[in-house]
């Protein structure tokens, strides 16, 4: 493995963790920023609920764009974006105003989602992409396991308003990042065939793909899964079963550590079985764990020790779902790759927001809706997957 592919996921991964550290370095002041505002946890959750919102609905815009002008300018647009709604955030007088805010917020951060998987696809197809992607994931992962315990710290010295300054001196450094230490893979002679119409042609041919949406949405409902775990998580593990914000941050990365770092075993795995064995393996896994979760639950068994242990196991399946899933995702449309990249980003977070919403309808205190919701996203990746992956080998 050389230095040049080893840079490349370490400058992809931080700049994919800017915008999801302000997700993860939020999740422990949602209770106190209620407090603080006066507004209740629907009214708070909507705040979390509006960033996803833009994260889904800017992908749609910045994929394209990333297919006509290169790779590196709408990222540098996205991270000053970023910066100024941050900026925003950290000065808002009302949940109001911290609601829309983060909807700019979002619109900002969502560059940095679509850009790094369209530069994999670049660089890399089939397990040298898959590869490529785990490590990205790896760096990645300092957002759900630093950020969340970074963040209850912040709010502890400085209040919950120190988070939002703290994500704008990341814009700020990974602006830096951007300018030194990252090359345009898009080059202008593959941009001149891209054009907004060229893109609507693109989404057409995407979405009739099956294969393609299949595989979107096996990794939208594992995503939408985590999105659930992700909207809730403070309000059950805080109020609930009464951690304090730093166990609840070390609890919240312990999880996201079996995440990251199962995924990192796909690359070797996937020349071993194959991408599509890996996915019907480990989404078999991950929905039979979640669905014993739910069962014990709906049995009367509440203890934290088995919500936390089960979710642990199913996060480790998981994390071989998503990298894989986005690789075959995008192995056949590598001429049309931030296009391809921003629909299924797109997609993906749209789910997760309908998840968020329907499991937010259901709040009772407890924890038994959010690990309902997850549950259920969990039997619907498996259907997908099954149907998908079989309907494919069939085809072949």
């Amino acid at each position: 493995m050389g230095a040049g592919f080893l840079r490349t996921a370490l400058v992809l991964g931080l700049l994919s963790a800017i915008g999801p550290f302000a997700i993860d370095m939020y999740l422990p002041a949602l209770p106190s920023i209620g407090q603080s505002l006066g507004a209740s946890v629907h009214a708070v959750q909507a705040s979390l609920m509006a960033f996803f919102v833009s994260l889904g609905v800017g992908q749609i815009v910045y994929g394209p764009v990333t297919d006509m002008v290169g790779r590196k300018p709408p990222l540098y647009f996205g991270l000053l974006l970023f910066a100024a709604g941050s900026v925003g955030c950290a000065l808002a007088p009302n949940i109001e105003t911290l609601v829309v805010l983060r909807f700019v917020q979002g619109l900002g951060a969502c560059a940095g989602m679509v850009v790094p998987r369209a530069v994999v696809r670049d660089l890399h197809t089939g397990t040298d992409a898959a590869r490529l992607m785990a490590l990205l994931m790896l760096v990645f992962s300092v957002s759900p396991i630093l950020a969340p315990l970074a963040g209850s710290l912040l709010i502890e010295v400085a209040g919950w308003r120190s988070v939002f300054w703290a994500v704008t001196v990341l814009a700020g450094l990974g602006l830096v990042l951007l300018a030194t230490s990252l090359q345009e893979t898009r080059p202008p002679q593959q941009r001149v065939g891209s054009s907004f119409r060229s893109a609507i042609t693109a989404y057409g041919t995407l979405l009739r793909d099956r294969h393609f949406m299949g595989l979107v949405f096996i990794g939208a409902f594992g995503m939408a899964s985590f999105f659930a775990y992700l909207a809730n998580s403070s309000f059950v593990l805080i109020d609930h079963y009464g951690l304090t914000p730093r166990q609840y941050s070390i609890a919240f990365a312990v999880n996201a550590a079996s995440f990251i770092g199962v995924s990192q075993f796909t690359g070797r795995l996937a020349r071993r079985f194959g991408l599509a064995a890996i996915v019907k393996f480990a989404v078999s896994g991950y929905a039979i764990l979640m669905a014993l979760l739910l069962a014990l639950n709906l049995a009367g068994n509440d203890r934290l020790a088995v919500l936390l242990g089960l979710l642990f196991a199913g996060y480790g399946f998981l994390g071989l779902v998503v990298p894989s899933t986005a690789v075959l995702a995008l192995d056949d449309h590598g001429e049309i790759a931030g296009t391809a990249s921003a629909l299924m980003g797109t997609l993906q977070f749209v789910t997760g927001v309908l998840v968020m919403a329907l499991v937010g309808a259901f709040v009772d205190g407890t924890a038994r809706p959010m690990v309902a919701g997850i549950a259920g996203c969990a039997a619907a990746a498996f259907v997908l997957a099954h149907l998908t992956l079989r309907r494919r080998q069939t085809a072949r």
